[in-house]
């Protein structure tokens, strides 16, 4: 089975082969990134095609037929619910539900997602409605909030006293308790109600994990203990932030993401990256700091979906990640701090030739017995226990 390698990867082996000084071959650069020469050639060939230099169907230009064919059939199914809506509520059906028109749209093969969307609706509670009998309560319920909405609609406003008032004169009496739980949790609010205070100074983001590290960093085998972190350096472009994850075991840097902006998509691609060089990292432990990209539900949904375990430090306590602070100090010290930096695309090809052709392959370790990070992966693991 071929080598997995993230896009983000293959994008910055290209940049540095077209980058090479002269002399430099490009088996010497693909022996530096530990691919075939053959695959970089092939690498070229396709960023030429992408550049517009050689003829063929790009990247994007497939990534663009593909999400314009999801379009439209995302734009049929969205008029095909609006025009069932139409019809269903022409009829005049009171109370004014919406669920039994969403269940027979998904029997016609329209998603629940796309129906609940276009109709504004929540999924769950519709669920809840298959699952359960319409009681009589219920119904009350839905007269009441239609009498609300109408008068909600009628005038912005209204309060839910005045909301209330209204609905006993169209026939649906309640109290103004009543009124105010059905408008709170509608979303009916008065066009004068009062705004939320800003400018307060923002504390520190709870912790969504517990810290499994305790400042242990070491580990009998790989995948077993990865550190991960973010760090930023400026050029005359702006900001560049990287996203590393290192293996606590041979040191490695199994996984990073370089970006322009510092979103939680940053951490992902990076955990992405990391897993699919792995293959299997089921109850890897990922330790990290209070970081808003590591506490972010997509970071979350990630470590779930590959069943890792999150673990984090304490706020402030640079010593809880002291193993993957150490790695950035020497990125700081051999590349960032080295000079100034004109763009982002300078000082990313920088980065990624010191990981991989220095970093991963040239500095040896006194922890490793002198070795490498490959080496040391090479001559502890064997290939069933490490897809590197």
């Amino acid at each position: 089975m071929p080598k997995p390698y993230s896009s983000e990867f293959r994008d910055d082996v290209v940049r540095v082969a077209r980058s090479r000084e002269p002399g430099v071959t490009i088996e010497q650069i693909a022996r530096d990134f530990g691919v075939h020469p053959m695959t970089l050639q092939k690498w070229l060939r396709r960023a030429e095609v992408e550049d517009g230099v050689k003829p063929g169907q790009t990247h994007g230009e497939s990534e663009e037929l593909r999400e314009l064919r999801k379009r439209n059939r995302l734009l049929e199914q969205e008029n095909e619910v609006l025009r069932r809506a139409a019809a269903y509520l022409s009829q005049a059906n009171l109370p004014k539900r919406l669920y039994p028109l969403v269940r027979e749209l998904a029997v016609d093969g329209v998603p629940v997602t796309v129906t609940c969307r276009v109709l504004k609706l929540a999924r769950q509670p519709y669920y809840r409605w298959l699952q359960d009998p319409v009681t009589d309560s219920e119904i009350v319920e839905e007269y009441r909030a239609n009498a609300l909405f109408d008068a909600h609609r009628d005038d912005l406003e209204f309060g839910h006293r005045l909301l209330a008032d209204e609905a006993h004169d169209a026939g649906e009496v309640m109290a103004e308790r009543t009124a105010w739980r059905i408008c709170s949790h509608n979303g009916w609010f008065s066009a004068f109600g009062k705004k939320k205070a800003r400018g307060k100074a923002k504390k520190a983001g709870s912790p969504v994990h517990d810290d499994l590290v305790g400042r242990d960093f070491t580990a009998d085998g790989p995948n077993q203990l990865w550190l991960t972190d973010i760090t930023e350096h400026k050029t005359a472009e702006g900001k560049l932030y990287l996203c590393a994850i290192k293996d606590v075991f041979s040191g490695r840097i199994i996984g990073y993401s370089i970006d322009s902006r510092m979103k939680s998509k940053l951490a992902v691609n990076a955990l992405n990256n990391a897993v699919a060089m792995r293959g299997d990292v089921a109850g890897c432990v990922v330790h990290s700091d209070r970081g808003s990209q590591f506490r972010s539900r997509k970071f979350l949904r990630a470590l779930a979906r590959h069943r890792m375990v999150g673990s984090m430090g304490r706020v402030g306590a640079a010593g809880d990640n002291a193993a993957m602070e150490s790695f950035f100090s020497l990125l700081q010290n051999n590349v960032l701090n080295r000079r100034s930096w004109a763009t982002r695309e300078q000082l990313r090809i920088a980065v990624v030739t010191w990981i991989e052709r220095t970093y991963h392959r040239r500095r040896r370790q006194p922890r490793l017995r002198r070795l490498t990070p490959i080496e040391f992966e090479t001559i502890m693991n064997t290939p069933a226990d490490l897809a590197a």
